[in-house]
């Protein structure tokens, strides 16, 4: 079995309570009142992540999942209100916007992956909107 130090602990119920003025049973009193009292009240303090552990660990579920990451009924909204200003009544197949979701997230994630490089060339960590418009520049989609 493997040696572990052992810690010194402190004890308060070894101690002799301080003499004054012949005043023992307050002290005793005192002593055994501030052990009654509880420190936090119950109250389990909530755990807190130093930063960037949450996000690196968002980064690997995502890196790893293969589903979509915006939600299919907001972006049927979101489809069907462009779809409205340009004609009134337009009918969707699912297999039609299932294709749309799937190619929009796919255009988004390879934007994101270039404005990221924008952001490291620059010698940053956090991406800007600078990025974005420089992303999009170099790949000529905006002049």
């Amino acid at each position: 079995m493997a040696r572990t130090k052992q810690t010194a602990r402190k004890s308060t119920l070894c101690k002799a309570p301080f003499r004054s003025s012949g005043n023992i049973p307050s002290a005793v009193a005192a002593l055994a009142a501030r052990k009654s009292v509880p420190s936090t009240g119950g109250v389990k303090k909530p755990h807190h992540f130093r930063p960037g552990t949450v996000a690196l660990r968002e980064i690997r579920h995502y890196q790893q999942s293969t589903d979509l990451i915006i939600p299919k009924a907001g972006f049927q909204r979101l489809v069907r209100e462009v779809a409205q200003s340009f004609s009134a009544d337009l009918r969707f197949q699912s297999h039609a916007l299932a294709a749309l979701h799937e190619a929009s997230e796919a255009y988004i994630c390879g934007l994101f992956e270039d404005t990221n490089l924008c952001a490291i060339h620059a010698k940053r960590v956090t991406i800007m909107p600078k990025d974005l418009e420089l992303a999009r520049r170099i790949r000529g989609e905006r002049v």
